[in-house]
């Protein structure tokens, strides 16, 4: 199994600049041990902001256009990233409409997160079948932390195709 890299940190100066080289580390592994740390990547992304201001990271434009160019350039980026502790989701909260409550946490609006999921099932599950590897495991845990269930039938209808 794959070792995790240092988890990817990137500051405020690459944030503003889009620089994605704090992903470098990742980019630059092969497929199969990408899908070895499925679930395992930490990012943390690095934005000062004052005491006073109420805003979440995923209310700073800077901020959230650095993630939606890191998920356009890696797709593969929300399969590997942690999922536990609430990486996945402050990363598909830069992506996707949603509401905070204190009680529930993160809620995605509800079309918007089947598109995206579906959207990248079929994608990641194609770049996997495609270098010969199987990630549909990970793919699945990686829906049901998002609160999307998979049916049963949805790998076999794609098994079909």
């Amino acid at each position: 199994m794959a070792s995790p890299p240092p988890a990817p940190q990137p500051t405020a100066l690459e944030i503003g600049a889009l620089d994605l080289n704090s992903l470098s580390p990742l980019a630059q592994r092969p497929t199969k041990e990408l899908l070895a740390l499925s679930g395992q990547v930490n990012l943390s992304l690095e934005w000062p902001r004052p005491p006073e201001d109420p805003r979440e990271l995923s209310e700073i434009p800077e901020v959230r256009l650095w993630c939606l160019r890191a998920d356009a350039l890696y797709p593969w980026l929300p399969l590997v990233l942690e999922r536990s502790q609430g990486t996945l989701t402050r990363h598909v909260a830069m992506l996707l409409p949603h509401s905070f409550s204190r009680t529930e946490g993160i809620r995605f609006a509800p079309d918007s997160l089947e598109l995206w999921i579906s959207h990248r099932l079929f994608l990641l599950d194609h770049w996997a079948q495609a270098e010969g590897l199987d990630c549909r495991q990970g793919l699945g845990q990686m829906a049901a932390v998002l609160g999307f269930e998979l049916a049963p039938s949805f790998w076999v209808a794609l098994t079909e195709a």
